[in-house]
């Protein structure tokens, strides 16, 4: 998390406009996931299942908060919202077109490619386009 900003935890003199609204809940969203992350480790670090289950539930508390701030980021964020809403498709199409069968005894069931991988870009501007590199 950053902590650079030393007004990122303070109540303003005003109420936040929707740009301030959005960039707080994506500050409430990395909380929550580096709090997740964190309880991960010390249920990793812990060999009592009792101390790991309460931390496991912690954790799972943790999960469900950042779904929640996601789920109200997309209502405000429509650009969000259509992004979610097609990132399923998205990802399975990449696994799918990445994935090479691995050979029987070698771990799971898919393996990640081998070598560079052509990126494949959404027609419009790119990073590179817009820092005025050719396109490939």
């Amino acid at each position: 998390m950053d902590f650079s900003d030393p007004y990122t935890g303070m109540v303003p003199q005003r109420k936040l406009n929707r740009a301030e609204i959005l960039r707080a809940l994506r500050i409430d969203v990395a909380a929550e996931l580096d709090a997740i992350n964190l309880y991960q480790a010390h249920i990793d670090a812990i060999d009592d299942e009792r101390i790991n289950a309460v931390i496991a539930h912690i954790r799972d508390e943790e999960k469900e908060h950042a779904a929640e701030f996601m789920q109200l980021i997309n209502e405000l964020d429509q650009v969000q919202a259509e992004k979610l809403a097609n990132s399923k498709a998205e990802v399975q199409d990449a696994i799918q077109s990445g994935a090479q069968p691995v050979e029987q005894g070698q771990g799971s069931a898919v393996a990640a490619p081998q070598g560079p991988q052509p990126i494949s870009h959404p027609e419009g501007f790119t990073v590179g386009s817009l820092m005025g590199e050719e396109q490939k």
